[in-house]
């Protein structure tokens, strides 16, 4: 049975669409960590761009190895599904490590007052965060480099589970215009809505009212990436 292109196209830009928007740990951990490091949203969505190239590249380049070595696509499916658990666990491991990491830093970052007494009898009060003045320099060049660098690889090893079975008709037919065209339209549909949630998400939180949470942001982040990490090794979405 033959499948006209245009159907096709559409299947592959449909499936991409929905697989990344229903699976909240494709945009949810960039959300996060950008409201936590306060990420401008040119340098979020270049990141997430990034490392949704990573995402949808390692899948791509594993159903053209398959191709060219003659496997047949859907038997690389359960190499997609092991690399889905590594890409879990390592979620679960830096959302647990990053949510300790931000709880102790906003206990530390607690302000206290200190009281001045002047010459003339009045008393100036301040408050302030040792931790804070002391850890800045440190933390820059730790923690925030090597943040984008983890959810880089926690992403190439992050399969396109639809994709395979997106790729499998095409390469069936032997038909290289429409496996090239299948994979360049499921791949900008993916990283497209990827940038067009984490955008949209970002800027809707401006209009939100201001809470007095910004130094339990970093525990809070860490803590939505390991409930992501949490709900695709156990409750596979």
């Amino acid at each position: 049975m033959q499948i006209d292109s245009s159907v096709l196209y559409l299947t592959a830009a449909s499936i991409g669409f929905f697989h990344t928007l229903l699976g909240p740990d494709h945009y949810l951990p960039f959300i996060v960590i950008s409201k936590a490091r306060k990420w401008s949203l040119w340098k979020t969505n270049l990141i997430t761009f990034i490392c949704g190239i990573g995402h949808v590249g390692s899948s791509i380049l594993i159903g053209f190895i398959g191709i060219l070595l003659g496997v047949a696509v859907n038997k690389l499916t359960p190499i997609e599904a092991s690399r889905g658990s590594v890409a879990a666990w390592l979620m679960i491991a830096f959302g647990l490590v990053y949510f300790i990491w931000g709880l102790r830093k906003a206990i530390k970052e607690k302000q206290h007052t200190h009281k001045h007494a002047h010459f003339d009898g009045t008393i100036h009060v301040h408050k302030h965060s040792h931790f804070k003045e002391h850890s800045h320099v440190h933390e820059k060049k730790s923690i925030k480099e090597i943040t984008p660098w983890i959810l880089f690889t926690i992403f190439i090893f992050g399969p396109c589970e639809p994709f395979i079975p997106v790729l499998l008709y095409p390469a069936a037919q032997g038909n290289l215009i429409d496996i090239a065209m299948v994979t360049l339209i499921f791949s900008a549909t993916t990283i497209g809505t990827m940038m067009l949630v984490v955008t949209t998400s970002l800027i809707g939180f401006k209009f939100l009212p201001k809470l007095n949470f910004e130094r339990f942001m970093h525990a809070i982040a860490g803590a939505t990436i390991l409930l992501c990490g949490i709900s695709i090794q156990f409750l596979g979405l």
